[in-house]
């Protein structure tokens, strides 16, 4: 079909002439306003809203196209608005003087073809014929042109003005495509671009924090490129877009039903509308029907200052960009000066008068509108027309004149002497007005206009605001303006209160998900935008501290998080204070049991010498009393914060003063057995056991507990310790056992010699005492052993300072049980029975004691309607209904109101494979027919409707399936249930069979669908009757989606049809694709019945997608229609999925860049005879069916009646259908067919089951029972059976069990793409088993590898991912872990940090044990190290051997030869002390190293200091009178070695017992690696060790200085100073040394000094002598010691 354009034609060249005639083709249109002039400027606009629908016949010449619809006044204000400004120009002496301005102003209707029409009348004129040089283009009169009013228009005029340059100035064209100048040369505009409008409405919907909101777009050039541009600029600004909704004011209602849902439906607050002002028209008409939850709306510029909009009052509070309004003097008083000789004279203007004061300026013009009689007052007029309040668009035309105007004035004028003189003569060309329009710049009524390089304007808005007046009405108010030519971040000001939706005065709140406040951390929602996500609170141990975090950070190991978790406090320190009621009670009772300790020694003290006193070993009950009152206090050691001492003295003190205890106590019982057996004739024991004995026992069991503590106390001894295991939340002060050992040592033995004592006074129990002291020791001993044995798992599960608790009560239980047992019956005797504190008493034994030991009326039916004839029929004894579609597509029909519309015929293609379903049908039921097992005797009969795949079609058809098709009958009651039909059979698809379901359902007739896949249908409550033999696509969306997952695709395109069948099916595979971890890029619907340019847009969508594989749900006709429109320009290669709709049509199979394709089909399967059937095909049978007859002159292209077809030839016979190839014949892959034949084989078991039974072995059937449809439904739900090796039966909603194949689109060796099975899906297999793949597949471009279809490529080990920002969770990115974290899997969301002794690898994938560095004897420094140790030994030795050798002479004797010899024993050791710093370092080791070496240093320096101080007292000797050797002789000098030798070993023992050195792993130093090195224990103490060391050797340097000068020959005091200054000088680099050096180089450190301060004083006292006494002898003699020169 061509549209009628003002095309010009070339007739024919004069002979007279070389000139060409051109005539003008087509009927030109008339302008709506025009006026001659010099220049001539075009203009458009729309005034009507829509032309009229031309019906074209091609019988005749078709009229142009003409406006109709409702009038626009705010068009007309436009168009007049333009002739405003060219009648103010030609009246201007400034601009373009003496020369008049002319104008062609056109309506275009808001049509796209009219506007064209339009464009190529301006660029040719309205000449009809006229002559030309050598062509007819270029002949229009117009320099330039105005409009359109929207963007598709201006696009398509600026296509065709732009090849002749002619100029475009548009006022209202906003879409940014206009701004590419590669396509739309000489367009300009006075309006902004779209981009910037779109960036302000980002910036705006971000300003007041909206990040989720809805967006709605015209379905247009203006639309569809704004939405683009805003929803780019959204994702900038972190905005998330719930759904974008595009429709057109034609739409049909039920899309614009459709979308006004969506916006009711939605959580977002915010609608941002993209559209133009009619089309959000339509919209908010239908909104306003149902009105939706209270919505912010956001408007363009193009309907939000429309004031007829404003009348929707539940869009009040819209905020939006608009045009700046403006003021036009003269204007108004223009727009209303309307005479009624102009308005008469204008067709446009005698409408706008009639349809503004609904009257009539002709008596013929409407019978029902009164005439005009002049009383029409204009000005009184409240219309679009008049409203001049908010100029804005209008100013835009104002705008496009004048620079038009200034682009002409620029081309034709020029000043000469201070006047304007211009050419109107000249032959101007529109290209000429097309250059200077690049270069206008000026400005009007304090607008200034130019233009930039892309023929666009400065961008400036205002921003408005639907406000209610007090009045009730809503009016516009500006609140502030966007301007782009501002930096970013000021572009936007605002200067006025807004008024919000509902007239609220609070911003409203639309985010998907609330802010996270702080101590929680997002988790975005599966599937959702990154807008939507859950709050989780932080985990335990773990904090946030900013709002939205995206993740939460652990405390440091002594901080744990607030109750909010949004800061880290430092833990609170735990332990049993003072402060504590429990501790205030455990203490009461500890002085509580002192003080009655005290009480019982003073009352035993007052009573010493009475007889119970004494017969109790007073002095071990004193003892014992003394022991008690310690142990009752050393509980008080248990209560305060630990600290060194009090760990060590808490478990020693109460250790020995335990034993001490028992020891008493035992000591007692050995005393009771020892004074019975005292008593035996002849028996002299006690002798043996005295109080000598007595004291030896309890001191020699108490020094074995003093010995066990002191060995703890020296190798391991308790410290204090901040335990951060045991809670999270709290820090445990407490003491660290140090050697566990130790600890169960001290407590064993107290268990040991408790289970002695409770043994002794067992037996000692029955001794014939009156009162025997024994029993309460055993009951004693009893509650001790008791308590203990108790405390040991209550010590070892209580936490924390309850462990100290659990202690201090067993300590009090254990006291308060031996002083209560032991000493409390004696003290009531001694204070309130005195009468038994006798001898008498004690010593009286009497058989009664003894004695007491020893027991121990009818309705006229019409058929309504015209009944449908059945495509094939035929009769039987029970008649089973068949639907199914035969054609594409029904006729359209028009409907005129005036006659009975008649019946919709099917028409459009032929549908062969259709035809092949209904064939089969028929076959299914001639064999049941001829079985003699099922149905015998009955015949069944059929009618079989097409539908055209028509909703409408099938509704029609499905009533007179239920009512019958006689048009008069009788009924008893009502006429419903009258159909003659048990049961219906359809293969038309979804959409079909939920209408069918549901008019037949009511009436209980059961459908059984072979093509219906929906998951909707298994729903029992809407579709109660509903059978299919085809699987539901629940299970299919199922295998889709495990199949896109199986080959590791996350990133995914969709489409879908429009229909019940795709929605619903891509919903299903949307929800599985999510729990797979599937993202979608893009999901797009559309029907094979919408505008070409929306399936033009989903083919773009295809080609510009980063996805490779495109999942298609859709149906046969609709992806025919897609894949033909991406033919014409194939995509890059997609992987396509297809659902088994599409996937085994052969028709698609001719699209090549398919080839590849995978999807899920319905089993392939042979039918035994139907080849033959459908082939059996006689003239006879076709002639008869009109079906047959269309298939067979479609198929073999000729006709077989002559009146048929004059273009096609007569059928002639030789056609043969065995040799057709079409889908009728085509039997190989027998799939929905084998669904229709199974589903009219279980109609037909469920009538049998119904009507017949067994009988003696026969089965007999009754054809004349009144079989009602409600038993049919009731027998199908109970079908079972087997049919050519495949199972028929329905499970609960009427589904059978799902099975596919998994086929593929694979070439042949000829080239054809061809359908091959490689596998299965059976969902009745366990989960994960139900795919089988047992073939190779081809991939897209034959391709044998499995294509990467992925947003990002998964995230190695090592890394984690993290969020793009604005995409779905398959898009991130992949971060390298931070130093000392891992990941070890692939796509890791997070990386975990090693444990404290792990350190990462450097691929960050696993944790390897940090390597343990010390200082071990493997290394070459160690090698070096320990060389030099044994080697200063052995030089030591040898110089010691020497020494040994030459005892006697001289120069050994008269250097001290005993101290010089225990000097060089202390040197030695000094070397080899430095070994012990050597290897990994041990408890033993850490105590060893340091006090050896301090106890050996300070023995070698007592030495030289006691050789200095000889070498003095010498000198002093020689003097006369000096008596000085004598108080310095050998014995003084061995007692100073010895005495400050004995100092440091004090020195270094209460080191050792206060806080010892020990092994410490060092984690701090190195991140990477472990140090293993010694702590200090106490730093005082090995300072005070060194500091010792440096004082000896300050004191022996000094007396060495002092001493240097003597007048010996060989004097040592020299040698001694040198050694000492060595000394010194090695120590005090020493120290910065060693507290600056890492690792093991501290031990390195130590190491070297202790070697080189050996070295020194070897060397420098006994290197001389050693010359002297092997090189020099002739120098070893008492003269030449002696010679003083």
């Amino acid at each position: 079909m061509t549209k009628p354009e003002a095309a010009i034609s070339v007739a024919g060249a004069s002979t007279e002439s070389s000139s060409i005639k051109c005539t003008l083709l087509g009927t030109p249109r008339l302008p709506a306003f025009s006026n001659d002039g010099d220049f001539i400027i075009g203009g458009i606009s729309s005034i009507h809203y829509q032309p009229y629908t031309v019906i074209y016949n091609y019988t005749a010449k078709p009229e142009p196209p003409r406006c109709t619809g409702s009038f626009n006044g705010r068009g007309l204000r436009f168009l007049r608005s333009m002739i405003f400004a060219i009648k103010e120009i030609n009246n201007s002496t400034k601009l373009l003087p003496g020369i008049k301005l002319g104008y062609r102003l056109y309506d275009s209707c808001g049509s796209v073809a009219v506007a064209v029409h339009t464009a190529f009348q301006l660029s040719n004129g309205q000449d009809p014929v006229f002559y030309k040089d050598s062509n007819c283009s270029h002949t229009g009169v117009v320099m330039a042109a105005v409009g359109d009013s929207g963007s598709t228009p201006t696009i398509s005029m600026s296509r065709i003005l732009g090849p002749f340059n002619i100029p475009q100035v548009s006022h209202f064209a906003t879409c940014a495509c206009l701004s590419d100048k590669q396509q739309f040369p000489t367009l300009f505009r006075t309006i902004p671009s779209d981009h910037f409008q779109a960036d302000a409405l980002a910036k705006l919907v971000k300003h007041f924090g909206w990040t989720w909101i809805g967006a709605v777009h015209s379905d247009s050039d203006y639309g569809n490129n704004g939405m683009t541009s805003f929803v780019q600029a959204a994702m900038r600004e972190g905005i998330c877009v719930e759904y974008i909704e595009s429709f057109f004011r034609t739409d049909p209602l039920s899309k614009i039903q459709r979308v006004a849902d969506v916006i009711r439906r939605s959580t977002a607050m915010v609608v941002v509308a993209f559209t133009a002002d009619s089309d959000l028209k339509v919209l908010l008409e239908e909104l306003a029907r149902d009105p939706p939850p209270p919505r912010q709306w956001i408007g363009s510029e193009s309907w939000v200052t429309d004031t007829l909009l404003m009348s929707f009052s539940f869009c009040a509070g819209a905020i939006g960009v608009a045009i700046p309004k403006a003021v036009i003097p003269g204007l108004r008083d223009f727009l209303l000066d309307l005479s009624p000789a102009e308005v008469a004279a204008s067709p446009l203007l005698t409408e706008f008068w009639e349809d503004a004061f609904n009257c009539s300026l002709t008596k013929t013009g409407y019978l029902n509108k009164r005439e005009c009689d002049g009383t029409e007052d204009i000005k009184t007029l409240k219309s679009p027309y008049t409203e001049t309040s908010q100029l804005r668009i209008t100013n835009m035309i104002y705008q496009a004149v004048y620079a038009i105007a200034h682009a002409s004035h620029n081309a034709v004028c020029h000043e000469k002497n201070a006047t304007i003189q211009c050419d109107k003569h000249i032959r101007l060309e529109p290209k000429q007005v097309f250059i200077e329009l690049k270069k206008v710049n000026f400005s009007k009524n304090g607008f200034h206009v130019s233009f930039d390089a892309n023929g666009d304007p400065v961008a400036f808005y205002e921003l408005v605001n639907w406000q209610k007046s007090v009045k009730g009405v809503v009016e516009l108010v500006t609140v502030g303006y966007y301007d782009a030519s501002l930096p970013n971040g000021k572009k936007f000001y605002i200067n006025k209160n807004l008024t919000w939706v509902e007239g609220r005065t609070e911003v409203p709140v639309s985010v998907c998900s609330e802010r996270c406040s702080a101590g929680t951390h997002k988790v975005l929602q599966k599937g959702k935008p990154i807008c939507c996500y859950d709050c989780i609170p932080c985990p335990e141990g773990e904090i946030s501290n900013i709002t939205d975090s995206p993740d939460c950070f652990p405390c440091p190991r002594e901080y744990w998080p607030n109750a909010k978790k949004d800061v880290c406090f430092p833990k609170p320190m735990e332990f049993l204070s003072f402060d504590e009621i429990l501790s205030i009670i455990l203490a009461a009772f500890s002085v509580s049991g002192a003080c009655l300790t005290i009480i019982a020694a003073l009352v035993f003290f007052r009573h010493r010498t009475t007889p119970i006193v004494r017969a109790n070993n007073s002095e071990l009950s004193f003892l014992l009393l003394f022991s008690l009152t310690l142990c009752f206090l050393c509980s008080l050691t248990f209560i305060g914060a630990p600290s060194k001492l009090s760990c060590m003295l808490r478990h020693t003190a109460f250790g020995i003063t335990f034993v001490l205890c028992i020891s008493c106590v035992l000591g007692k019982t050995i005393v009771v057995l020892m004074a019975f057996k005292a008593t035996l004739p002849g028996n002299n024991v006690m002798k043996w056991f005295g109080p000598p004995q007595q004291r030896m026992t309890v001191v020699s069991l108490t020094f074995l507990q003093v010995l066990i503590c002191t060995v703890w106390l020296v190798v391991s001894p308790p410290f204090p310790m901040e335990n951060l295991t045991t809670y999270k939340e709290k820090i445990i002060l407490e003491c660290a056992l140090g050697s566990a050992v130790g600890f169960w040592a001290v407590l064993g033995y107290i268990g040991l010699l408790a289970v002695f004592c409770f043994v002794l006074a067992v037996l000692a129990r029955k001794l014939p005492d009156n009162f025997n002291e024994a029993k309460m020791i055993t009951f004693s001993m009893l509650i001790f052993c008791a308590v203990w044995i108790t405390f040991i798992p209550a010590y070892v599960s209580s936490p924390g300072k309850y462990t100290v608790a659990v202690e201090i009560f067993a300590i009090l239980a254990s006291s308060f049980g031996l002083i209560l047992c032991i000493f409390a019956p004696k003290c009531f005797i001694l204070l309130f029975q005195p009468e038994k504190n006798t001898k008498n008493y004690l010593m009286n034994k009497n058989l009664k004691n003894e004695k007491l030991f020893q027991q121990t009326s009818s309705v006229k039916c019409t058929l309504q309607g015209n009944s449908r004839l059945p495509a094939f029929s035929t009769h039987g004894d029970f008649v089973i209904g068949g639907v199914s579609s035969v054609h594409y597509q029904h006729y359209a029909l028009i409907y005129n109101y005036t006659t009975k519309p008649e019946l919709t015929r099917c028409t459009g293609s032929f549908n062969a494979r259709g035809l092949r379903f209904s064939r089969t049908m028929i076959f299914a039921i001639e064999e049941i027919n001829n079985s003699t097992e099922l149905l015998p005797g009955i015949t069944l009969g059929y009618r079989i409707f097409d539908t055209c795949v028509s909703v409408p079609v099938s509704a029609h058809v499905a009533f007179q399936l239920s009512n019958g098709e006689d048009p008069l009958f009788y009924k008893g009651m009502n006429c419903s249930q009258s159909g003659v039909v048990m049961a219906a059979i359809e293969d038309s698809g979804s959409s079909p069979s939920i209408s069918i379901s549901r008019i037949i359902g009511p009436f209980n007739i059961p459908l059984v669908s072979s093509f219906a896949t929906c998951a909707c249908l298994s729903n029992k409550q809407q579709f109660p009757t509903f059978f299919r033999t085809i699987p539901s696509d629940h299970y299919q969306a199922d295998a889709l989606a495990k199949l896109v997952k199986h080959f590791g695709w996350s990133w995914i395109g969709a489409v879908h049809s429009d229909s019940d069948y795709g929605n619903n099916g891509i919903a299903s595979f949307l929800e599985v694709a999510l729990r797979e971890g599937v993202c979608v890029e893009y999901t797009e619907s559309f029907f094979r019945t919408d505008p070409r340019r929306k399936i033009q847009r989903i083919a773009d969508v295809i080609r510009r997608s980063t996805a490779k594989v495109v999942v298609a749900f859709t149906a046969v006709g609709d992806m025919r229609v897609l894949l033909e429109e991406l033919a014409l320009d194939p995509p890059p290669p997609r992987q396509w999925i297809a659902s088994e709709a599409w996937v085994t049509d052969p028709n698609l199979m001719r699209f090549s860049f398919c080839a590849g394709a995978i999807g899920v089909a319905i089993q392939q399967s042979v039918i035994p005879g139907l080849r033959d059937f459908l082939l059996d095909l006689s003239p006879s049978k076709v002639a008869a069916s009109s079906v047959l007859t269309e298939f067979w002159e479609d198929a073999f292209n000729c006709s077989l009646t002559a009146a048929a077809n004059l273009n096609k030839r007569d059928c002639d016979g030789t056609e043969d259908i065995k040799k057709l190839k079409s889908p009728y014949t085509e039997t190989s892959q027998l799939r929905i067919s084998n669904m229709m034949y199974k589903a009219v084989y279980a109609v037909a078991h469920a009538i049998h089951n119904a009507v017949c039974q067994e009988i003696n072995g026969t089965i007999q059937c009754d054809k004349h029972v009144k079989l009602e449809p409600r038993q049919v439904f009731k027998e199908l739900k109970d079908v079972n059976f087997s049919k050519n090796g495949y199972h028929v039966s329905f499970d609960a909603n009427g589904d059978p069990v799902a099975f596919y194949e998994l086929v593929n689109w694979q070439r042949g060796d000829s080239g054809i793409i061809e359908l091959t099975t490689v596998g299965y899906y059976d969902a009745s297999l366990p989960k994960g088993q139900e795919f089988h793949i047992n073939r190779n597949f081809t991939w897209m471009e034959g391709g044998t590898q499995v294509p990467v279809s992925v947003c990002s490529e998964s995230c190695p080990p090592g890394t984690r991912k993290v969020l793009q920002k604005g995409k779905p969770i398959c898009c991130y990115d992949c971060i390298p872990c931070p130093e000392g974290e891992i990941s070890n899997m692939t796509d890791s969301p997070d990386c975990f940090p090693c444990g404290k002794r792990f350190w990462a690898n450097p691929k960050k994938d696993a944790c390897l044990p940090k390597p343990v560095e010390f200082l071990s004897f493997e290394e070459i420094l160690s090698i070096i190290l320990a060389a030099l140790s044994v080697s200063g030994a052995c030089l030591g030795i040898i110089i010691a051997v020497v020494f040994f050798y030459h005892k006697t002479t001289p120069i050994v004797r008269a250097n001290n030869s005993e101290l010089s010899f225990l000097l060089l024993f202390s040197l030695i050791l000094c070397f080899l002390c430095s070994l012990s710093f050597i290897g990994a370092p041990s408890q033993w080791s850490c105590m060893l190293r340091h006090t050896a070496f301090g106890i050996t240093f300070v023995l070698c320096i007592s030495c030289v200091l006691g050789k200095t101080i000889v070498v003095l007292m010498a000198f002093k000797a020689t003097l006369p009178g000096s008596n000085a050797m004598k108080w310095f002789g050998p014995p003084q000098q061995r007692m100073t070695v010895l005495t400050f030798t004995f100092i440091q070993v004090i020195i270094c023992t209460v080191w050792l017992v206060l806080s010892p050195p020990f092994p410490m792993e060092n984690l701090t130093t190195y991140k990477e690696k472990i140090i293993l090195e010694c702590a200090l224990g106490s730093a005082v103490g090995f300072w005070a060790v060194l500091g010792y060391i440096g004082l000896l050797a300050v004191l022996c340097f000094v007396l060495a200085v002092l001493a240097r000068k003597l007048p010996d020959n060989f004097n040592e005091a020299k040698m001694i100073t040198f050694s000492m200054l060595i000394f010194c000088a090695v120590w005090i680099t020493f120290i910065p040394a060693y507290v600056s050096s890492p690792g093991k180089f501290t031990v390195a450190v130590e190491i070297f000094a202790i070697l080189a301060s050996s070295f020194g004083l070897i060397l420098c006292i006994f290197a001389p002598k050693c010359f002297i006494l092997l090189f020099q002898p002739e120098k070893n003699t008492k003269k030449y010691l002696m010679n003083k020169k």
